[in-house]
């Protein structure tokens, strides 16, 4: 069975781009595609992809507004956000919206195929860039807490933190996925988080994972 996708995103020439990589994938397939977030919940719940791609920036309903349209009538579906660089305060409000991925725009090619593979998995997207940005953010506005983690989690964390894949995770860790899964499903009972993109806001808030 094949993932499905929906794509919203207001530049026609990166919307068909997208599109055209994506059906070159044999196991994914684009149902639809969307120049802005106008009624993107009805379309969700219409056509129910696997998971949705959603820019930022667009006219008429923002990516931001249209992941909580989404969220409050869809909450199970996967939301990976594609931005710029530059969208420091837009990716936070996308964070509180409830979106489960992040990766730059510049980026994009063969780590989105695989950021759609780790998302629908239960992983988190997100380019090392907006990490920092997540970081800066939080660096000096709360103390340093570790929350319980055992010092194998707090590697795996650290790893998620890092952008890294399951799969990588479990390569570098010499153990298997199925482990590396076990291990991030008690992260998040102990950070008391829901999803892989949550872990690692608080990772970096509380600086349980430092980066330089």
């Amino acid at each position: 069975m094949k993932t499905t996708i929906v794509i919203f995103e207001d530049n026609t020439n990166l919307r068909q781009a997208l599109s055209a990589m994506l059906n070159a994938v044999p196991e994914f397939e684009v149902i639809q595609s969307y120049p802005n977030c106008v009624d993107a919940d009805i379309h969700v719940l219409s056509q129910q992809p696997n998971i949705v791609l959603m820019d930022i920036d667009m006219p008429e309903v923002n990516g931001i507004e249209g992941v909580k349209l989404i969220k409050e009538s869809s909450p199970a579906t996967p939301i990976v956000m594609l931005t710029v660089f530059e969208d420091d305060e837009k990716i936070f409000q996308a964070i509180q919206a409830g979106a489960d991925g992040y990766l730059l725009k510049s980026s994009i090619g063969n780590q989105l195929i695989e950021a759609i593979k780790d998302t629908m998995s239960g992983g988190a997207s997100i380019s090392p860039g907006i990490a920092m940005k997540v970081l800066n953010a939080f660096r000096k506005k709360t103390e340093k807490q570790n929350f319980g983690l055992s010092k194998r989690e707090t590697e795996v964390l650290e790893q998620l933190v890092a952008g890294q894949s399951y799969k990588l995770i479990a390569a570098n860790s010499f153990v298997s996925i199925d482990t590396v899964r076990s291990h991030i499903k008690n992260i998040y009972t102990k950070l008391q988080v829901n999803s892989a993109t949550e872990a690692v806001a608080k990772a970096l808030k509380y600086r349980i994972v430092e980066m330089d």
